[in-house]
């Protein structure tokens, strides 16, 4: 069955990075557009980024622009999301998801399947 496993979630400060990843399995990954999401305590989930299979175009929400940057590696069926200056907003669980769409692509309800989620938080 199909599996998303996310990772490298953790405790940072503010400014500080890190490095999420999210190893896939079950899928054919390359055919896949793959989306990062997240949910604050207390918030509805919300789209992050997104980086679509063939072209590998990417997107992002507003809030993120110019901190985060979404990357794939389609020989390890990996995804990643770069996340630099961190700031405490940015405290949330984050999930990747997959799906085979490639457009509206920054809505969740278009995902097929969705990880576990990783716990980032950032303190001030």
């Amino acid at each position: 069955q199909v599996q998303l496993v996310e990772s490298g979630g953790g405790l940072v400060q503010a400014g500080g990075s890190l490095r999420l990843s999210c190893a896939a399995s079950g899928l054919t990954f390359s055919s896949y557009t793959m989306g990062w999401f997240r949910r604050a305590p207390g918030k509805e989930r919300e789209f992050v980024a997104v980086i679509r299979w063939g072209a590998g175009d990417t997107y992002y929400a507003d809030s993120v622009k110019g901190r985060f940057t979404i990357s794939r590696d389609n020989g390890k069926n990996t995804v990643y999301l770069q996340m630099n200056n961190l700031k405490p907003e940015d405290t949330a669980v984050y999930y990747c998801a997959a799906t085979r769409q490639l457009y509206s692509i920054t809505r969740a309800e278009n995902y097929d399947y969705w990880g576990q989620g990783t716990q980032v938080t950032v303190s001030s």
